[in-house]
C-alpha cells in the first residue's frame, strides 16, 4: 500500500470501485489518481477518459476465453492488464469484478500532475539543452525547438502527453507486458480516489474507439470538457 496515503476511506473506495463490474467501474474510475514509482520520481495522473470490456463483449480480448495472454482478466478486481497492440503500441487497463470473469477497464487518457517531466522523457526521450517540460513551461514554440528536436512534434503541448491508450501507457514509462497480472498497490502502479466523486452531469458516454465489434455500445467514459480526453464525441456531449 501506498505508504504516504493515510486516508483509509479512500482506499476502501478503490478497493470497492474494483469490485464492481468493467460498466460500473470505468465511470467511478474517471476522476481517481493513477501513480507510478520511476528511479527518476514519482508520477501522479488524474484519469480523465475509459473504456468497459468484459467477456459477453464481441471486442474483448477475453471473449473468446482465457489465454496466457489473457489470464489476468480473469482474476480478481485490482490487477494490472497489459497488452501489446498493432505490432508497436503497448496499452494499460486495470482488471476489476470477481475471480473467473473475464473483464478489465482500458486508460484511455489521463491529465498529468506530477513527474511531468519524466512523463517527457518516457515520451519522446532526454534531449541535450531544455528540457522538454521547461520547453513547454516556457511556451516555446515549435518553430524554436525544431533545431533542437527536430523529429518531434507537438512536443510543447502537455495535453498530447497521455491523451490516447498508447500515449498514457508509454508516458507511465511501460514498455513490454511484465506488470500484466500483477496487483495495485503490490507492484509500482497504484490507484487513489478523489476525495470528491465527480456528478454523473459531469461524465459523458460514448462509443469505444477504435474497435470493430459492439461499435455502437456507449461504452466509453470521460469527464465532460476535459482538455486531456482523445477524443471528443459531438453526438454525446450535450
Amino acid at each position: 500500500m501506498r505508504d504516504v496515503c493515510h486516508d483509509i476511506s479512500l482506499v476502501m473506495k478503490i478497493q470497492e470501485i474494483l469490485t464492481k463490474s468493467s460498466l460500473e467501474a470505468a465511470p467511478l474510475l474517471l476522476g481517481c489518481y493513477l501513480y507510478r514509482k520511476l528511479p527518476d520520481g514519482i508520477l501522479k495522473l488524474k484519469i480523465v477518459e475509459t473504456e468497459a470490456y468484459h467477456q459477453d463483449d464481441p471486442a474483448s480480448h477475453s471473449f473468446r476465453g482465457m489465454t496466457t495472454r489473457t489470464a489476468p482478466m480473469f482474476e480478481e478486481g485490482g490487477r494490472l492488464y497489459v497488452y501489446f497492440t498493432y505490432g508497436m503500441h503497448y496499452c494499460v487497463n486495470i482488471v476489476v469484478g470477481q475471480k473467473g470473469v473475464g473483464e478489465a477497464v482500458l486508460l484511455r487518457a489521463a491529465e498529468p500532475l506530477e513527474g511531468i517531466e519524466v512523463m517527457f522523457n518516457n515520451r519522446y526521450g532526454p534531449v541535450q539543452g531544455p528540457t522538454l517540460y521547461n520547453l513547454y513551461n516556457q511556451h516555446i514554440t515549435d518553430t524554436n525547438v525544431r533545431g533542437l528536436t527536430s523529429h518531434i512534434s507537438g512536443i510543447t503541448d502537455i495535453k498530447n502527453l497521455a491523451n490516447g491508450p498508447a500515449k498514457l501507457t508509454q508516458a507511465l514509462g511501460i514498455t513490454d507486458t511484465s506488470l500484466s497480472g500483477k496487483m495495485l498497490n503490490g507492484s509500482s502502479i497504484w490507484l487513489e480516489a478523489a476525495k470528491e466523486p465527480l456528478k454523473a452531469s459531469d461524465i459523458v458516454a460514448s462509443p469505444r474507439i477504435g474497435i470493430k465489434e459492439a461499435t455502437q455500445m456507449p461504452w466509453r467514459f470521460y469527464i465532460k470538457d476535459n482538455q486531456f480526453v482523445s477524443k471528443y464525441n459531438k453526438n454525446h456531449d450535450g
